[in-house]
Formats: C-alpha cells, structure tokens, sequence
C-alpha cells in the first residue's frame, strides 16, 4: 500500500472511531422507560418546616434506578416567617389535588407519596423497598422517551415523549426539570439559623398535557442562564398518570449531559 493510501485509511478508520464516540455521548443524553413501571416518589417540603430537613436528607439518599424521587416545595409556610426560594403554588395544588384522591382531610409537611398514594412509611427502608417491588411487578401501562441537547453554551433543549399502550381512561403527562446540590443559609421561621441542603428539587413544571394510545405527547422545553439553573447538577424527568385517579402508568428520568 502507497504512503498515501495508508494516510487515507488512518483518516478513515480515525472518523469511525470520531463518529462511534459522538453516537454514544448523543446516546447518553436520551432515555427510554421499559417494560416494568417506576416507583414515582414525590417529597413534599419547605425550608420554613422544622421536621422537613429529615425527610430532605432521606430524599437525597435515594439512588435506585427504579425509582424517580421529586421534591416539590411548598408555598403555604410562605407567610409564617420564611419565604422558601424553592417553593410554587403548582406544588402546593398537586399535593392538596393528591390529599383528595386519597380520601384524606389534612395536607402537611413533610409528607412522601408514592405512586400518588400517602406513604407515611418512608423512614422505614424495607417498606420503601416493597412499595418499589409493587410499583415494578405492574407492566408499564405507557411508554417515555427523554432527550436533552445543549444548544448552545448553558442553554438546553429538552424534549419529552410518551404513549399510552393499554386502553384506559384520562390520562396526563408532566416534564419536570429538577436540580442537586442546593443549600440555603434560613434566616428566619422554624429553621432559622439552619443551613440547609436539598436534592432533586424540582425548579420547572409543565403539564398536564393530555395523552392517550392514538394521541402520543410530545412537550419540549428551553432552560436558559435565566432560569437560574445548575445544569452540572441537574435533571429531567417525566411522568404519565390517570387524569383522575393519579395512578402512576410510568416514571422516567434522566440526568443532563455534556456532550
């Protein structure tokens, strides 16, 4: 072979191999549910609660692929000597919309609920586990894709989609972006004088947005400088559940990437 055709061959074998790594760090930025349903765990919280640390603490320590862990901050201890940086009123509508369908009459925090059901077991690891095993032993009634691509320098482009592949009723699919490694110094309320840390906060919702078998979701979002996001320390997840009795019909969820 000529030194010239020995050129070409490294140049060529050089852009496979280019090629092959770009594929797989494209691939590391997408998602895709499986056949078995993830336990969805939703933490509601906020810094102006005593007993919540506790249960942010627990929340951060949740590292099983088969479960997708949420906290959602609260508004309503807003007025009773701290502002929570973190809080929405979204949040605080879903956990009371949740307290309904439950049946139940009071809303608090700390409170856990898995699957959208109240879960006051959460200190307990071996009913943590079988309420994971439950969530996984059910096939998964609708599928989820995520994707994410950094657009251009701390700007993302995030995308979501989803079916549902059984026959059922309503059902809603939501994109949450959430973000790790939090702290905020409390300078007032029940925790006042308390540093406090916090894991998959949930800083961005969106949804409901309807979805059925012949009708697939697809829900793409923007994150940029503005929104004042970490994207080192951040994630997307999504969920799909029944319109109106919350049940889970599949969790996904995915940290952000450079590629």
């Amino acid at each position: 072979m000529s030194a010239r055709g020995r050129i070409r061959l490294a140049a060529a074998a050089a852009g496979c191999l280019l090629g092959g790594l770009t594929l797989s760090l494209q691939a590391a930025c997408t998602a895709a549910s499986g056949g078995a349903t993830a336990a969805l765990v939703e933490l509601y919280t906020s810094e102006g609660c005593s007993s919540c640390p506790p249960a942010d603490k627990w929340l951060s320590t949740l590292d099983d692929p088969a479960i997708v862990a949420l906290a959602l901050h609260v508004n309503y201890w807003d007025d009773l000597g701290w502002r929570d940086r973190f809080s929405n009123a979204q949040f605080s509508q879903r956990q009371a919309q949740s307290v309904r369908r439950n049946n139940g009459r009071v809303v608090y925090t700390p409170q856990v609920l898995v699957d959208g059901r109240d879960f006051r077991e959460w200190r307990s690891a071996d009913a943590l586990r079988r309420a994971v095993r439950e969530a996984g032993a059910r096939p998964a009634q609708a599928r989820l894709e995520l994707s994410a691509d950094e657009v251009q320098p701390a700007t993302w482009s995030v995308t979501v989609r989803g079916t549902v592949t059984r026959p059922r009723g309503r059902a809603v699919a939501y994109l949450a972006v959430y973000e790790n490694g939090l702290a905020s110094r409390v300078g007032a309320g029940e925790n006042r004088g308390a540093t406090l840390h916090h894991d998959r906060v949930v800083r961005a919702w969106l949804g409901p947005l309807p979805v059925d078998a012949a009708n697939p979701v697809r829900m793409n979002h923007t994150l940029k400088p503005a929104d004042a996001i970490d994207f080192s320390r951040a994630g997307i997840a999504a969920l799909i559940e029944d319109a109106d009795s919350g049940e889970v019909l599949q969790a996904l969820v995915m940290p952000l990437c450079r590629g």
